[in-house]
């Protein structure tokens, strides 16, 4: 999966063998140029592509008990200077969602924002599927940046994430309604 090496939260979903993936995810980022700021990330249908029972299981495990219930899962994302502030799961149209909010102090523990020169900024992986952005999105031979002035603030972005050509998955809505809240 070409995204999982630019959205750090998301890299979390992975296990042993399978990981817990989505169709999207969308940042808002209210920004202060000082650094401190708010992330709201959510992931759109959450599915495992886990090979066999095993490691649906684990990726069961991961998302209903370690990132929607654990304090080591608090404690694993303050270590990478995201505070959560709330996190939950939600079922829309039979799929299954998720929320994150953090606080940060450094703009870069956001997927590594940056701020330059009246600007920020955001560099992807020419592959990188950006849906939509309140940004500029420019392409050079070797990344993509979506770019924002600094007048903008929420800064959004919304990124497709597509398992490999081939890659079956599987839902987990299914077992969050049966009562995994």
């Amino acid at each position: 999966m070409k995204i999982l090496s630019v959205f750090s939260l998301f890299v979390l979903f992975a296990t042993l063998s399978g990981c817990l993936i989505g169709h999207k995810i969308v940042y808002i980022v209210d920004v202060n140029k000082s650094g401190p700021g708010t992330a709201t990330v959510w992931y759109n249908n959450i599915r495992s592509d886990a090979t066999n029972d095993q490691e649906f299981e684990e990726d069961k495990n991961n998302l209903f008990d370690y990132m929607l219930k654990s304090d080591k899962f608090i404690k694993d994302m303050k270590a990478e200077g995201k505070t959560i502030t709330s996190r939950e799961l939600i079922m829309e149209k039979e799929q299954l969602n998720g929320k994150a909010v953090y606080y940060f102090t450094k703009l870069s523990d956001v997927e590594n924002l940056s701020y330059e020169e009246g600007f920020y900024y955001l560099t992807l992986a020419l592959d990188d599927s950006v849906v939509a952005t309140n940004g500029e999105v420019i392409k050079s031979a070797k990344y993509k940046r979506i770019l924002w002035d600094e007048s903008i603030n929420p800064l959004k972005f919304e990124i497709l994430i597509e398992p490999t050509e081939g890659t079956k998955t599987k839902s987990l809505a299914e077992f969050y309604s049966k009562g995994n809240d």
